[in-house]
């Protein structure tokens, strides 16, 4: 590294090259992990306000003075997730611009605005529906994280490697989920179902403390800085698109069963806060803990053919549902639902390796033609920042769309929630078809290949492989 100093925004690399071995080895490696590690506590946190209210919603009846009708509280699992889609898009713009040091330290910060909020007005009974909805669109900011870090964390590792660190920087974050829904269950299991304030009040400190080691020990890096037009390039790549119609399928139901499993056990098997908490822990806990080993997969084996399989296993899981629907089963749901979240969460890693790997490839194929091996690679570095933003926005829209699912399927005195699995077992078809069409079918003889394709299958070794 030629040049580490400072500028009036704080600690910033200007020369960075994780792709040369030698300083990779020597100084790289230890600078990326330092920066992933503080990546993923900001991330866990975010996730954490993000996805509160798929905790506290538990909480809310006419005992503490919160009669909510389970329309109501599927409308305060929705708003969150949908402000979170929202900002995700500005929010990896933001790291181009301010850099990524600095964006976490405010990211991390402003989450002490809807943690406050929670943790006041879920004590105050009779607090009307707006107040908390416009809680819960306030920790939609936790969502944004997710984009700002995985742009941020993108540009530290060599594309080798890069698999496996966002996989662990999305997993990490993912574990939000988890810890918080856990993080319920011990506040009913002790303190009964009535102090939902609790929830909100242990990530104050938290909080705070992550602000503070990022601001401490994070770095800025010059690459990062976005070059105009970055955005409206990616927009305009037909590979932006298919990626994150995956990553609907994939991030989107992660995010989508994560928020609503709790509301969906209470609705259609009548479970109490604590039985409810009592397993929606478990899925996004496996599913968080698997995302890294998604990636890895997709760094050994290639992200298209591992996101195909997920996608397979993802319709088999929701044809179990259906029948445990049918049959009226607890335990099949349950661990359908479980096994749901383990093959979305080693998809959302093997779909995100995609992203680089299908811009590396595209500049190799640059170079092979003639162009500079330099501006290239550079570019793939730009349109991989911009389309994980453009993706992590659309997948994040798919929980959406998996909570406004539920909410019309139990909607409705005695509903079921078999419409909302037959709609997500057709999405999970169209996902299957198009992984094969664009990324794993043979290419012809006189076609133009597909990216990882340059042979009739998908290659096994190399570092951009799809």
């Amino acid at each position: 590294m030629s040049a580490e100093g400072r500028r009036a925004g704080g600690r910033w690399i200007e020369d960075w090259d994780p792709e040369d071995v030698r300083f990779w080895e020597g100084k790289g490696k230890r600078i990326a992990r330092r920066n992933l590690v503080l990546s993923i506590a900001s991330e866990h946190v975010g996730f954490s306000v993000w996805s509160m209210w798929s905790v506290l919603v538990l909480f809310m009846s006419p005992r503490i003075g919160l009669p909510f009708t389970p329309g109501e509280k599927f409308l305060l699992v929705v708003t969150p997730t949908l402000v979170g889609a929202v900002l995700r898009l500005p929010y990896s713009h933001a790291v181009t611009r301010f850099g990524g040091r600095n964006w976490t330290v405010f990211a991390t910060t402003v989450l002490l605005v809807p943690a406050c909020g929670a943790a006041y007005f879920t004590q105050r009974p009779g607090t009307p529906l707006w107040v908390f909805l416009l809680i819960g669109a306030l920790g939609g900011v936790g969502g944004g994280n997710f984009a700002s870090s995985m742009t941020n964390i993108t540009a530290f590792f060599p594309q080798r490697h890069q698999g496996w660190a966002l996989g662990l920087n999305a997993g990490g974050g993912n574990l939000g989920v988890a810890v918080v829904q856990l993080l319920g269950l011990l506040v009913i299991a002790t303190a009964g179902d009535t102090h939902p304030s609790y929830v909100a009040a242990f990530y104050l400190p938290l909080i705070v403390a992550v602000a503070l080691l990022a601001a401490l020990r994070m770095d800025n890096l010059a690459l990062v800085r976005g070059e105009k037009g970055a955005l409206r390039e990616a927009l305009g790549v037909a590979h932006t698109w298919w990626i994150s119609l995956l990553y609907i399928g994939t991030f989107g139901s992660f995010i989508g069963y994560g928020f609503a499993f709790g509301l969906v056990l209470q609705t259609q098997f009548g479970s109490s806060p604590l039985q409810a908490a009592s397993y929606t822990f478990l899925g996004p806990l496996l599913g968080s803990l698997a995302r890294p080993f998604g990636g890895r997969l997709a760094d050994r084996w290639g992200g298209a053919r591992v996101t195909a399989w997920t996608f397979t296993g993802t319709a088999a899981g929701t044809a179990g549902l259906l029948l445990a629907s049918r049959e009226g089963s607890f335990a099949l749901f349950v661990a359908g639902f479980t096994v749901l979240f383990v093959l979305t969460g080693i998809g959302n890693g093997s779909t995100y390796k995609m992203i680089p790997a299908v811009f590396a490839e595209r500049a190799g194929r640059e170079v092979t033609g003639g162009g500079d091996a330099t501006r290239a690679f550079a570019r793939a570095r730009r349109l991989s920042g911009a389309v994980i933003g453009i993706a992590g926005a659309v997948g994040a829209l798919g929980g959406v769309a998996v909570n406004l699912a539920f909410r019309a399927a139990y909607g409705s005195e005695g509903g079921s929630g078999a419409p909302a699995f037959l709609a997500f077992l057709g999405f999970y078809a169209l996902c299957v078809a198009v992984t094969w069409v664009v990324y794993l079918r043979p290419v012809r003889p006189g076609r133009p290949g597909r990216p990882g394709q340059s042979q009739p299958r998908p290659v096994r070794s190399g570092a951009t492989r799809v």
